[in-house]
């Protein structure tokens, strides 16, 4: 385990492959920790530099008091970026991990040749419900939110599985303090116009059951970008990585070969 001590904030990341690899960036969503990727990665293709990491409040990463702003989300990753001397990444972010993206690719276009916005939009809720859910977390804690977002994670089919229950307790075993700060950088991001000022290679990914962030949210999201590609995921709802470990690292791999970031079959 490595730990990056950034200006207000350490983060936990883990860099797996060779030095000179083609680096791939995956960020997750809220309430989940940077193990979110376990189920795709050997299913990538050998030779990529992988890094991986707990955003700020989340898995093994300091947690500072709540709130936070994106914009120090974003500030957190691309000290990290910049730490591991990171530049041209292929940069994975899943909802608010979509959303880092979004903003780091308008701040920092040098570390970031291409993205994938999966599950997740230029705006994600409203006020009202986010504020609804930070008030609830700060009153009875995750717990008292987790059933819902299961419902919301997953699709009805993958809820009848035992393997329901990993996720469920990574869920609740984040801080509060984390998702309340988090939630509340949701609830402040409104990136319809910086993203439309993009031009990046994008591949939006969606889950056909996804009650956070919809199939038409996403699809809305990546066509702000002229040429992005989208992929419809079905029977699987917010984290299609889990859900469809196959589908989701084809398509994956797909766009990395695309893009140039892997040799293709005759490469």
């Amino acid at each position: 385990m490595d730990i990056a001590k950034l200006n207000d904030v350490s983060l936990h990341y883990r860099v797996e492959g060779p030095e000179d690899g083609p680096v791939v960036v995956f960020a997750n969503s809220l309430g989940t920790d940077m193990r979110l990727w376990d189920p795709i990665l050997p299913l990538l293709p050998q030779g990529l530099r992988i890094i991986r990491f707990d955003k700020r409040g989340h898995g093994l990463s300091t947690c500072p008091p709540a709130p936070y702003s994106m914009g120090a989300l974003i500030s957190d990753t691309e000290q990290l970026l910049d730490y591991l001397a990171v530049k041209n990444c292929v940069f994975v972010g899943l909802s608010i991990g979509g959303m880092i993206a979004q903003g780091l690719a308008v701040k920092r276009l040098d570390l970031i040749r291409a993205m994938v916005l999966s599950n997740t939009g230029a705006k994600i809720g409203t006020k009202d419900i986010w504020d609804a859910r930070i008030s609830d977390v700060e009153d009875g804690g995750i717990e008292v939110l987790a059933d819902a977002v299961m419902e919301r994670w997953f699709s009805a089919e993958f809820r009848a599985q035992p393997e329901l229950e990993l996720w469920r307790n990574m869920l609740v075993r984040q801080e509060d303090e984390g998702y309340v700060g988090c939630s509340a950088a949701i609830s402040g991001s409104d990136f319809f116009t910086t993203t439309a000022s993009l031009r990046l290679p994008t591949l939006g990914i969606a889950g056909s059951e996804d009650g956070s962030t919809p199939p038409d949210l996403v699809r809305e999201t990546v066509d702000l970008i002229p040429g992005s590609q989208f992929h419809l995921i079905r029977r699987a709802g917010h984290l299609p990585c889990v859900e469809k470990p196959e589908e989701y690292a084809r398509v994956l791999t797909d766009f990395l070969t695309e893009v140039g970031h892997v040799a293709g079959a005759d490469g």
